[in-house]
């Protein structure tokens, strides 16, 4: 089964107090009520750098010049229990746009120190990869979310302390 295509994205600014990520405030749909990045799905044949430049302006009002988005890493999500949710996820950075983000249908946009993360407003995966991957750390990992569809209960790195994936099919068999 080919994954559902996403991508995400991270604006990064210098603050007074250090390196700052914009975040938003998830007001419907898949994660709301989270802070996320800047993001969603690919349309048929688009490019993932395309698709974040488009979801960016849709969901922040603020221009990003294809150029000027840096791949930072992808990221399998696995949901067993609600498999249309699993999908792969194209990560970029961006340090350079034009405009200021303003609140959207979508988001509601709020800026956050990079030492500082509200993690706990987030996707539990985001603790494993996201502060590395603001660093500036390549990150190609994949997690497995529990029957609670919130919390990441396995992973393919061994790093992060999670137990191992199943092997690869053992999730498609039926019980």
């Amino acid at each position: 089964m080919a994954l559902k295509q996403v991508c995400v994205t991270y604006l990064l600014r210098d603050g007074a107090e250090g390196t700052e990520v914009l975040l938003g405030r998830k007001k419907y749909g898949l994660g709301a009520g989270k802070l996320v990045g800047l993001g969603g799905k690919l349309h048929a044949g688009e490019h993932p750098r395309m698709a974040a430049v488009r979801e960016i302006e849709e969901e922040s009002g603020v221009f990003v010049a294809p150029g000027e988005l840096r791949h930072a890493g992808l990221l399998t999500y696995l949901f067993p229990t609600r498999i249309e949710w699993s999908q792969e996820s194209w990560v970029y950075l961006c340090r350079d746009w034009v405009g200021e983000p303003e609140e959207s249908v979508e988001l509601i946009p709020e800026w956050f120190l990079v030492d500082e993360l509200p993690l706990s407003q987030m996707w539990s995966d985001a603790q494993y990869w996201l502060p590395g991957a603001l660093q500036g750390s390549f990150v190609r990992k994949s997690f497995i979310f529990g029957g609670d569809l919130e919390t990441a209960v396995a992973s393919d790195d061994p790093d992060v302390g999670l137990p191992p994936m199943p092997p690869a099919g053992s999730l498609d068999s039926p019980s």
